[in-house]
């Protein structure tokens, strides 16, 4: 008895030893994230060049989201989901860049628990969000060219409110589904290889199978994307069909033309993403996996007003208006 009592004794002793060695992080105040460089100058040059890329996105967003408010010409289905489109992706790149600026001017690698989370979240709400309303644009095109005759009549401000929203809400819950499985999971490490709060670079922390149930909830998701990628195709064929009927070349190019901008960013947003979250994590560099964020997570939203505003008449007319009232109020 007295040796089974000493056995018990030497346990409790070896564990609470291992125990201290193993520290649990899940109830972590911070997380580390991952630094550009050890060198003080290349940081200060990191963060310069990423607020020239976040004041452009910004600032082009901003342009397309004041011409469509201020130019009744553009009060029109289209034009109402380009604008809900540039206000989600200036939300995409403040998710990211401003944090990463402020860390790199500050010589700091650190982001608060909750502000890990709310990158979680804003993250795919933003993203989910974007595809729903790039399928609903896609819907847009194709109701105006396949039924121009019923077109006001389908796409009224009442269903244009509601798709928007409806959009708007998959993209929240897409954003909740992803926090919730993502911080349930018990975290043996605090240090992020990314920077800023990635999913698949979090669940490498995990020391418990919970992260099996994120994993799911990212299946999940990319069936949403998925759904959506389809839909738009299917929605394209139809157009296509529908344009090579149109006897006049003019009128062709003129609806292709309606068509093009919209298909490069759905492109744009599905590969990128595609490149970063089902290609294999092991064995990836870290300069890869942060080549591979600033292409889905930054890209996207500051080519988007470049690709709209290039290949559109009615958006270049409405921002020349917006510059010529800018001068007549100086």
């Amino acid at each position: 008895m007295k040796r089974s009592g000493e056995e018990r004794r030497l346990k409790g002793s070896l564990q609470m030893n291992l125990g201290s060695k193993m520290p649990n992080f899940t109830s972590t105040s911070e997380f580390l994230l991952l630094q550009f460089s050890d060198i003080r100058e290349v940081q200060i040059l990191y963060s310069f060049i990423f607020l020239i890329v976040y004041l452009t996105a910004v600032t082009g967003n901003l342009l397309i989201i004041l011409a469509v408010a201020l130019d009744h010409h553009l009060h029109t289905p289209m034009y109402f989901f380009l604008m809900n489109l540039a206000i989600l992706d200036i939300g995409l790149i403040s998710v990211t860049l401003p944090k990463t600026m402020a860390n790199s001017l500050m010589n700091r690698r650190s982001i608060s628990y909750l502000g890990c989370v709310a990158q979680v979240f804003f993250l795919f709400q933003f993203i989910g969000a974007d595809f729903a309303i790039l399928t609903v644009m896609a819907h847009d095109r194709y109701v105006a060219i396949c039924n121009p005759l019923q077109y006001e009549i389908i796409m009224h401000r009442g269903a244009c409110i509601q798709m928007a929203a409806s959009a708007w809400i998959a993209g929240i819950f897409d954003g909740m589904l992803q926090t919730g499985g993502t911080f349930a999971i018990t975290f043996c490490s605090n240090m992020i290889d990314q920077f800023f709060c990635e999913i698949p670079q979090m669940l490498k922390l995990s020391c418990t199978d919970l992260y099996l149930v994120e994993v799911g909830l990212m299946i999940l998701t990319l069936f949403f994307v998925l759904g959506c990628f389809i839909f738009i195709i299917v929605s394209y064929v139809r157009i296509f069909e529908a344009v090579l009927k149109i006897p006049s070349v003019h009128g062709q190019k003129k609806a292709i033309s309606t068509c093009l901008p919209h298909l490069t960013v759905v492109s744009l947003l599905t590969f990128t993403g595609i490149f970063a979250y089902l290609r294999p994590q092991s064995y990836i560099s870290s300069d890869l996996n942060v080549l591979s964020a600033i292409i889905y997570a930054i890209i996207p939203p500051l080519l988007n007003p470049f690709i709209y505003s290039m290949r559109n008449k009615e958006i270049k007319t409405a921002l020349l208006k917006l510059f010529d009232l800018g001068s007549i109020l100086k």
